[in-house]
């Protein structure tokens, strides 16, 4: 009797972890497996790990899924990972030092000599020190014998895909946050690589999201538990693919992960950039993520709690989370919290003003504020904010966002939901799947093998929506005066004291 390869396996390479999910072809999980690893900051602002790990992690987070499900009905695997990070190779396929980070930030003072308007028009990515780019540019001067014996620079997919396959390939929306790659025609630029004294030679073959770069290899089909060539479906990086998890496939609607950062994106056909947001190839070939970053999200929210809550949940005896006790407290609340407004600024300041000097403001104290207050104006403060940035991310596409599409944990906050829908205005829907970054991956997976005739009919069939959040008119009515009169003016009205403050109290050192 013939077996049907009626599932999938999407990959998902974290920062501290990789999970894979079997899919079935309605987005149902079947079976997953979790492997964690550590990150290590050796100095301040750094960020470093062994790519090593990533494929350990792999392996085992594959091993585990694998052993629960029968290996013939597994039709391709597909990958999704932490954006940005990259590692340098010998010419034996090793790491020569540690790989550098998303969140690594120590290439300030090369953001600040290299950026300019040429590499934002090429690469997307307004100049800040997340993309590769300017770490390279650090390792050029800090660590030039490291560059000078690299024969390759690798991302996190592109890495995993070797190990699986034999072959150097990866994605070009698996590669192109790394700011090397010229988003008009998604190939290597030979002006990123040039400035940073690297060239083709140095980089990996570039294949469009959603194809077949090669099969699974014998001896690790063993290892995991896997039928070997099993199609290896090239992905998108993981902001992409949580977008395209939540059927982000055509204009009009955005995802928006209320995770530890906030992360947004919309659907483009036509590339554009500007400040307002960083472009990024889309998970499906030729399209663009236009995408919006707030990166203290969830964090500032669990932040308050550990700093300020003063909360023991179990003393209610109510079997509920300290977030959810203040969540109730806050939800009895009028909006605007009673005068006090929250600018969420704790881990700098992203799209739209790119300001690393910039920190977290709270406005309007009084006496009568208390701990509900201060925690709805966090949520609400998040809101305004991806308010501010969706607006300005209208700039660049061909239809306004209409529908918002809410991921990641947040997004089982009933007020917060609620919030964010008065606020910005538009209307917010709940994906129904919380790993939506993984579940892109089994989509592209999906397509690759034939399951669907297309990545939009993928997404389409293997996404669901849950709870509906429509703006309340007195809400919304009250919160845009709010956001007008008050919000858009306290960053622009501050923002020349914040270097001050920094050059202070490095005087106090």
């Amino acid at each position: 009797m013939a077996i049907t390869t009626d599932l999938v396996i999407g990959i998902d390479c974290s920062t501290t972890a990789t999970k894979a999910v079997v899919w079935d072809s309605r987005g149902n999980t079947v079976a997953e497996g979790r492997a964690t690893f550590p990150l290590s900051s050796p100095q301040p602002d750094w960020g470093e790990q062994s790519a090593e790990d990533w494929w350990r992690s792999t392996k085992e987070a594959l091993r585990q899924a694998a052993q629960s499900v029968d290996q013939r009905r597994i039709g391709a695997i597909g990958i999704t990972h932490q954006r940005e990070t990259f590692v340098c190779l010998n010419e034996d396929d090793h790491p020569l030092r540690p790989a550098m980070l998303w969140l690594d930030s120590r290439a300030r003072e090369q953001v600040a000599e290299f950026g300019s308007e040429d590499v934002h028009r090429i690469t997307g990515k307004p100049p800040n020190p997340t993309p590769a780019l300017y770490k390279l540019l650090w390792l050029r001067e800090h660590e030039p014998e490291i560059l000078d014996r690299t024969a390759r620079v690798v991302d996190v997919h592109a890495f995993l895909v070797h190990r699986m396959t034999g072959h150097w390939r990866t994605s070009w929306a698996t590669a192109d946050p790394m700011g090397l790659v010229d988003m008009a025609s998604f190939d290597w630029s030979d002006e990123m690589l040039g400035l940073v004294g690297l060239g083709r030679e140095h980089m990996v073959d570039l294949y469009a999201p959603g194809e077949v770069i090669g099969e699974l290899k014998e001896d690790v089909a063993r290892e995991v538990g896997l039928q070997a060539g099993l199609p290896i479906v090239s992905g998108v990086g993981d902001g992409q693919s949580a977008g395209l998890g939540a059927n982000i496939t055509a204009p009009g609607k955005a995802y928006l992960n209320l995770g530890t950062a906030v992360v947004s994106g919309t659907y483009s056909e036509n590339y554009s950039w500007g400040n307002e947001y960083r472009v990024l190839g889309g998970p499906v070939p030729r399209t663009y993520t236009l995408e919006t970053l707030l990166a203290a999200g969830t964090y500032t929210v669990s932040w308050f709690v550990e700093k300020f809550g003063g909360i023991k949940a179990e003393d209610f005896g109510l079997g509920l989370s300290t977030e959810q006790i203040l969540e109730t407290a806050a939800a009895q609340l009028k909006p605007g919290s009673n005068g006090l407004l929250a600018v969420p600024y704790w881990n700098n300041a992203s799209t739209p003003y790119w300001d690393t000097a910039a920190r977290g403001v709270m406005i309007g104290w009084t006496g009568t504020h208390g701990k509900a207050h201060a925690y709805r104006a966090i949520l609400e403060g998040i809101a305004f904010e991806q308010r501010l940035m969706t607006d300005g991310a209208e700039s660049g596409l061909e239809k306004p966002v209409e529908e918002i599409l809410a991921l990641g944990g947040g997004s089982r906050s009933e007020l917060w939901c609620q919030i964010v829908a008065d606020i910005t205005q538009r209307p917010v829907s709940v994906c129904q799947e919380l790993e939506s970054t993984c579940l892109g991956a089994g989509m592209l997976a999906a397509s690759a093998s034939g399951m669907y005739g297309s990545i939009q009919e993928a997404a389409e069939a293997m996404s669901g929506e849950g709870a509906r959040y429509e703006p309340d008119g007195k809400n919304s009515a009250f919160y845009d005066r709010l956001y007008n009169d008050v919000y858009k003016e306290i960053y622009p009205s501050l923002r020349h004291l914040f270097p001050k403050l920094t050059d202070a109290m490095r005087s106090g050192e």
